[in-house]
């Protein structure tokens, strides 16, 4: 029989969707309250009857990088390069306190953008890149925007994470799972890792002990950080 306590593998698919569900979930919630205003306006408007994976979630280029601060400027552009953000086929728009939101589909994927004013018909946009830490994401989600527009191929997004980042992502959520319900890290590895796997006398010298718990400081890291942690490529510490 195969052990189901959290963190093994029969419950890590399960217990991971529950996871990101509950960082999702408690973030929306989170920046409601953040970005309201005394009039009651959001940044990220939601309609609270559904859930976070039935609707379009707008974000401000402060939180989520490849949001882009996108601006009219004072010329009127080529054909290719003109937005009637009026009428984009399949595009979201909503105005909130700040300014518009926009969800540009384009190119085969969705595009995010933050206006403070929408630009009139035919006229060129600006995309502002500040130099700071996420300047590279934002570079990378600009040009995937110019390509798009150019009808040319878009290449990786920005955040795509590679296939062995996202295993241990989600080795390191079923650990702290495990952790959580009082688990023994030796427990925890015979989980993520099978029994077999496990040395009967060596286990304090046994690498995976050591790689457990990392895993599971790093899960304890993702709890801490909550979505963030899965937003960014910056390396930390304890994703080494």
């Amino acid at each position: 029989m195969l052990p189901t306590w959290p963190g093994s593998g029969c419950a890590g698919i399960a217990t991971t969707k529950r996871i990101i569900s509950g960082y999702l979930a408690a973030n929306v919630q989170a920046q409601r309250r953040a970005s309201s205003d005394a009039s009651g306006d959001s940044r990220f408007p939601a309609d609270p009857q559904k859930t976070f994976d039935k609707q379009a979630v707008f974000w401000a280029p402060e939180v989520l990088p490849t949001v882009l601060s996108v601006r009219a400027a004072n010329c009127l552009a080529p054909k290719t390069y003109q937005l009637d953000f009026d009428n984009l086929p399949g595009s979201e728009l909503r105005r909130a306190a700040d300014g518009w939101h926009a969800i540009v589909p384009l190119g085969g994927t969705k595009h995010r953008l933050w206006l403070r004013e929408l630009p009139a018909s035919g006229y060129a946009v600006v995309v502002d890149l500040p130099l700071d830490a996420d300047f590279e994401l934002r570079l990378g989600a600009a040009r995937r925007f110019w390509l798009a527009l150019e009808r040319r191929a878009l290449g990786m997004p920005p955040l795509a994470l590679p296939a062995l980042k996202q295993h241990r992502l989600i080795l390191a959520l079923r650990a702290v799972d495990g952790w959580q319900e009082g688990n023994s890290y030796r427990q925890i590895a015979q989980g993520l890792f099978g029994s077999r796997r496990i040395a009967e006398r060596a286990w304090k010298t046994d690498d995976l002990r050591s790689r457990t718990i990392r895993l599971v400081k790093l899960g304890r890291r993702l709890i801490r950080l909550r979505w963030r942690a899965l937003l960014t490529k910056r390396r930390g510490r304890d994703d080494k």
